[in-house]
């Protein structure tokens, strides 16, 4: 996290745009008091979209049988 005057901010923005897309956090300043910050902006999670996984998951027809370990204890 990085404190820049606004006069320094203004000379060199781009610069300040890389730090922030590497993930730094900057604060701008006026007169020693912070009046903005600068974040990288976090990118949109995809929707997820119902059926999508259709036809990749097979149930076993005997899925619900006893397990052969445990035929004893039924």
């Amino acid at each position: 996290m990085q404190s820049i005057d606004i006069k320094q901010a203004t000379e060199h923005l781009s610069e300040l745009i890389e730090l922030t897309i590497g993930g730094d956090e900057i604060f701008i300043t006026k007169a020693g008091q912070p009046v903005a910050k600068l974040v990288p902006v976090k990118k949109a999670k995809k929707q997820r979209q119902f059926g999508s996984a259709k036809g990749l998951i097979r149930i076993a027809d005997d899925f619900d049988e006893p397990l052969e370990d445990f035929r004893e204890y039924m």
